[in-house]
């Protein structure tokens, strides 16, 4: 079986149990969290009401975004009490479209949403790991796209199982990131800072991903730090608005943003973490210290595309890679003139020398 299409076949497999996965969550999102991960606050909703009940606070009481629980402003009253929002209200630009549906039926679409992602998030890690081995790019695939993690009850992924089942936002951060990696590496350096203002409403997991941004920006992260410092100052308005930073702030001293590693937050660490190791050579290259030129004036080794070393340049001599521009023009030239061989050339020992252009 060709490469590819093994490949294609275990992404179709992890997607399947991603399936299975979602369905096994499904009745978790209409349970109560018995409050043991934050004392003193009784039963809770799922995470989802914390994005849910904020984003409609951001309309209509942004001085309570951050308040925890129920709040008697007249507005959504989720049972037995919402979440407390942790996240910059960024994110509640994008889950504002979710208001137009109830509660339980935004969670269910909030979900199935992320779980398409899931297709296009293959696609993204497979360009970022090509020509990295099938083995590479399947083991990968899988820590992502499935993190396996069996647990009575939880089916295949309890990293999974607690994603789907409380509503919970890391596919889509995850998404985010991967996407803004691909932009980056694929000379897309505006975009790519667009998809990390997107995935900054949790910046903790963008810091993860910052050397390996810089190294895939191949020296345009200017145009990346710009895209990403005007998209988030028009996401974060809401900061400005009366009583939203202050109870920002409260959250955040009162140990908000130093919450538990959650099953689900590995599904971004793992992400960035695994492209990070596959690519750390080429990490290392593109933050190492320019090499002077070898003694005598030879020319710099030179890259393929991606940051590799070309083989097809390792063994031509010194004056061949001086001649190597002109010779890549005859080459063009010479395709769309004419569908003979390329002419012959006399070098300077007199010997005919196929491809060449004469010394001199």
């Amino acid at each position: 079986m060709k490469p590819g299409r093994f490949i294609i076949l275990i992404v179709t497999l992890l997607l399947a149990l991603s399936l299975v996965s979602f369905a096994t969550a499904l009745p978790e999102t209409a349970r109560s969290d018995s409050g043991c991960c934050a004392p003193g606050s009784g039963p809770l909703a799922k995470d989802f009401s914390a994005y849910y009940v904020a984003a409609w606070r951001l309309f209509h009481d942004p001085a309570n975004i951050y308040t925890k629980g129920s709040v008697p402003d007249g507005g959504l009253q989720i049972m037995p009490q919402p979440q407390q929002y942790k996240y910059l209200p960024s994110f509640l630009v994008l889950a504002a479209p979710l208001l137009l549906l109830p509660y339980q039926t935004a969670l269910l679409a909030f979900d199935l949403f992320q779980l398409l992602l899931l297709p296009l998030m293959a696609l993204l890690l497979y360009r970022l790991m090509r020509g990295k081995g099938v083995v590479t790019i399947s083991l990968v695939e899988v820590a992502v796209l499935l993190a396996p993690s069996p647990f009575p009850g939880w089916g295949l992924s309890a990293v999974y199982y607690w994603q789907w089942g409380e509503g919970q936002a890391k596919v889509l951060v995850t998404f985010l990131l991967v996407l803004a990696l691909y932009l980056a590496k694929y000379g897309r350096p505006r975009l790519a800072g667009v998809a990390c203002a997107l995935a900054a409403f949790d910046p903790r997991f963008l810091v993860l991903a910052v050397p390996l941004l810089a190294a895939y920006s191949k020296g345009k992260w200017t145009q990346v730090a710009a895209a990403f410092t005007v998209v988030f100052a028009l996401l974060n308005v809401p900061l400005l608005s009366s009583g939203v930073s202050p109870g920002m702030v409260q959250m955040l001293e009162s140990g908000g943003a130093l919450t538990l590693p959650f099953p689900y937050s590995w599904i971004p660490i793992v992400a960035v973490a695994s492209l990070t190791i596959v690519d750390w050579k080429f990490i290392r290259r593109s933050f190492a210290p320019l090499q002077e030129p070898p003694m005598g004036g030879g020319p710099s080794p030179r890259l393929a595309p991606g940051g590799d070393p070309d083989p097809s340049l390792s063994e031509l001599r010194d004056e061949e890679v001086h001649i190597l521009p002109c010779h890549c023009l005859l080459g063009w030239h010479h395709s769309f003139a004419s569908d003979g061989p390329l002419p012959h050339h006399l070098g300077n020992d007199g010997r005919r020398v196929s491809g060449r252009l004469p010394h001199g």
